[in-house]
């Protein structure tokens, strides 16, 4: 099954007056590359994480931060109350000797160093550890349903391509027999005006002549081209499929290129140009496949 590169995941678990909070977003990328912003009582446990992202995300540009936030009514930091009134002593004795206006002294109080304190954040025990682990799964389940879903979104796209190109195969067939017997008068012509048909060994042209036209034949590239478009849609099944469509998707082009440099003609080439254009939409949505 097809799953997209680009997700996001996101699981809260709470622990006493805190919620731990993990998000994960993902884009594509060619190989595995984490962005890890870690809340710093967690960063002993940095590389356990980035395993377990690894071994379920496999593919592409992770972003994941991992934070700790104050529930409603809490506060991670106190006021240091001594120092604030030995503060507004030293600065109420100032405006005294100044003969300065004493409002506003609490509002300079509270500005200056050391006021604010922050709570010692608890040491990750075992416990919490436990509880970070199964957010962390949750957030990787989260976003592995969002690839899943994304990748339902691709494989439509892609297939409506494939099922166009296999269309505009169709479409080349009228022209083809025309075109060859158009290149027959054209060569004939161009002799009988150059030298005359008559001076011509008749079994010598024609030899040459089927020559030439077995070189422009495109059968062959228009039978690997279907076997190219079934085996794709077949692999689209398998799990993380991504490269190996990818490597498809490039033989698909080697054949409608040698088709469009085999077809001498001007309505064959206009159908070619048509099927690139939806193997470069199939190309960019493959890209994105995990």
């Amino acid at each position: 099954m097809i799953q997209s590169m680009t997700g996001y995941g996101k699981a809260v678990a709470e622990w006493t007056d805190k919620n731990i909070v993990i998000e994960i977003k993902s884009l594509n990328s060619k190989q595995l590359d984490i962005n890890a912003r870690i809340s710093h009582i967690f960063r002993e446990k940095e590389l356990e994480i980035r395993s377990i992202i690894s071994d379920k995300l496999v593919r592409g540009k992770i972003d994941i931060a991992l934070y700790v936030e104050y529930k409603e009514g809490v506060s991670e930091k106190t006021i240091n109350t001594a120092l604030v009134s030995s503060y507004c002593n030293q600065l109420r004795a100032i405006a005294l000797q100044q003969q300065l206006p004493e409002h506003g002294i609490l509002d300079i109080a509270m500005r200056m160093p050391d006021v604010l304190i922050s709570e010692p954040v608890a040491e990750l025990n075992d416990a919490m550890w436990e509880l970070v682990k199964q957010a962390l799964t949750q957030a990787v389940d989260s976003i592995t349903a969002y690839r899943i879903n994304e990748g339902k979104a691709l494989a439509q796209d892609i297939l409506h391509n494939i099922e166009a190109i296999g269309n505009l195969m169709q479409q080349i067939a009228p022209f083809e027999l025309g075109r060859l017997q158009k290149i027959k008068d054209r060569i004939q012509n161009s002799l009988d005006e150059a030298v005359g048909l008559d001076k011509i060994d008749a079994n010598r042209l024609e030899q040459e002549l089927i020559f030439y036209v077995e070189k422009l034949d495109i059968n062959e590239e228009k039978v690997r081209l279907l076997q190219h478009c079934e085996y794709f849609k077949v692999t689209m099944n398998e799990p993380q499929c991504g490269k190996k469509l990818s490597f498809i998707a490039q033989e698909m082009g080697r054949e409608i290129n040698t088709i469009g440099s085999k077809s001498n003609d001007a309505d064959m080439q206009k159908i070619v140009v048509h099927m690139k254009d939806y193997l470069e939409r199939i190309k960019e949505q493959v890209l994105n496949i995990l």
